[in-house]
């Protein structure tokens, strides 16, 4: 597998879900990594994004709710996402930061009550 999330599923407004980004390692290892979405009718965008050394950076819409992590020895990507809101509703991805492989089929995430 190159890239594959998972992960989503339905959740109430206030609540959290963790994704998961499976990645080949020649892609994982020393790659920046990001976690980007596209709601429907709208472009997809980055969300958050950790560089091979571990610094991240969020879109203000999700800091403080939001932690991206990754496990190098799993070559594998998380987001932990907190106080999920209606409008994080969206398909969610996992890519390289900047983008640099196909995007998979991504995994939804709907928050609604």
């Amino acid at each position: 597998v190159q890239l594959q999330a998972s992960g989503g599923g339905l959740v109430q407004p206030g609540g959290s879900l963790r994704l998961s980004c499976a990645a080949s390692r020649s892609i994982f290892i020393g790659s920046n990594m990001g976690w980007y979405r596209q709601a429907p009718g709208k472009q997809r965008e980055s969300v958050a994004r950790i560089t091979s050394g571990a610094n991240t950076n969020y879109a203000e819409s999700v800091k403080g709710r939001f932690t991206i992590s990754r496990d190098i020895a799993k070559n594998t990507m998380y987001l932990q996402m907190n106080r999920l809101k209606p409008e994080d509703t969206a398909v969610y991805y996992c890519n390289t930061w900047p983008p640099n492989y196909s995007w998979g089929q991504g995994t939804q995430v709907t928050v609604s009550s």
